[in-house]
């Protein structure tokens, strides 16, 4: 059965944190291919959470936050 399409609104969240994500490992000056390495995360994954093509989990999260030295906060705040 499938599921519906989320609401647009979290679609709107999941663009905002893949933006983070992507200016967080940027600014630690790594690849998405090093980020995926550190976080233990196929570098394709970190390129679907960083254009909102995949829904995160949280260790996903817990674990990109670690590897480019930020709180999980500053990824994930409102």
């Amino acid at each position: 059965m499938p599921s519906d399409p989320p609401p647009a609104w979290v679609l709107t969240r999941r663009q905002t944190i893949g933006a983070r994500v992507r200016a967080a490992r940027e600014a630690a000056g790594l690849t998405q291919e090093a980020l995926g390495a550190l976080a233990g995360i196929d570098h394709k994954t970190v390129h679907r959470i960083e254009y909102a093509l995949s829904d995160p989990s949280l260790t996903m999260l817990l674990r990109i936050a670690k590897a480019v030295g930020v709180p999980l906060a500053q990824l994930v705040k409102e």
